[in-house]
C-alpha cells in the first residue's frame, strides 16, 4: 500500500512537519525562487518548511526567472520594493546596520532568494540577468550551518531555512519588520534532522 503524503510539506504523514500553530506574520514577501534540482527532494526541502511557517512568503519554481508571469508581477508591481538575498561584489551588507535603502510607506519589500546549491544558484543568475540586477543584499551569518546530515561547502553557507531565520533577524534590526518567534524556524529546522536521524539509524 502507498505511502500517504501530507500535501503542505511534501512528506510521508508520519513525517509531518507541518506547524500546529498558523504561519507568523511578516510585513516582508520572502519569494523563493526553487530551481527544479531542489524542488524533487522530499526529505530534506528546507524551503518548503520555511513556507509553511512564513505566512507572506511563496515559492517558484525554475531556472530562468525574467519571463515568469509572477515574478514580473512582483518585481513590476510600483506597490513592491524588490530585492535579491546574494552575497558577492555589490551586495549591502544589513547584518549590523540600515538598509542601505528606504522602504517607503505602504510599498512592501519583497526579497527574492535563490534556493539551490550554490553551483545551481549561479545556473540561476546566469539564466535570469535581469533578477541579478536588483539591488542586492547579503548579511554575515552569525554562526555556522547548523546542519547535521549534511556538510556545507563554506561556513558562509547555510541552508534556506537558516538564510530565512539570519535575513528576518536583520531586518528586525534594521527597523523595517519584526520577527515575532525567532525559534520556529530553526527548530523546525532541528526536527527535520532529527527525524531523519532516528530513521537512519533504525
Amino acid at each position: 500500500m502507498p505511502r500517504e503524503f501530507c500535501l503542505r510539506c511534501r512528506r510521508p504523514r508520519s513525517a509531518c512537519l507541518c506547524p500546529a500553530e498558523p504561519p507568523m506574520r511578516t510585513r516582508t514577501r520572502v519569494v523563493l525562487l526553487m530551481h527544479p534540482k531542489e524542488a524533487r527532494k522530499t526529505k530534506s526541502n528546507t524551503g518548503r518548511l520555511t513556507c509553511i511557517n512564513l505566512e507572506n512568503s511563496e515559492i517558484i519554481q525554475g531556472i530562468g526567472f525574467d519571463d515568469d508571469r509572477r515574478v514580473r508581477k512582483l518585481v513590476d508591481d510600483p506597490g513592491n520594493l524588490p530585492v535579491l538575498l546574494y552575497p558577492g561584489a555589490g551586495a549591502a551588507d544589513i547584518s549590523d546596520g540600515p538598509l542601505p535603502f528606504a522602504v517607503p510607506e505602504g510599498r512592501t519589500l519583497v526579497v527574492f532568494l535563490i534556493d539551490a546549491t550554490w553551483a545551481c544558484s549561479h545556473s540561476v543568475l546566469r539564466a535570469s540577468p535581469g533578477l541579478a540586477r536588483l539591488p542586492r543584499i547579503m548579511f554575515t551569518p552569525r554562526e555556522k550551518s547548523r546542519w547535521v546530515i549534511k556538510r556545507q561547502p563554506a561556513d558562509y553557507c547555510l541552508a534556506t531555512i537558516e538564510a530565512a531565520h539570519e535575513l528576518l533577524l536583520a531586518l528586525e534590526a534594521a527597523g523595517v519588520d519584526e520577527y515575532p518567534d525567532k525559534s520556529r524556524l530553526l527548530d523546525a529546522f532541528a526536527a527535520m534532522q532529527a527525524y531523519q536521524i532516528e530513521r537512519a539509524a533504525t
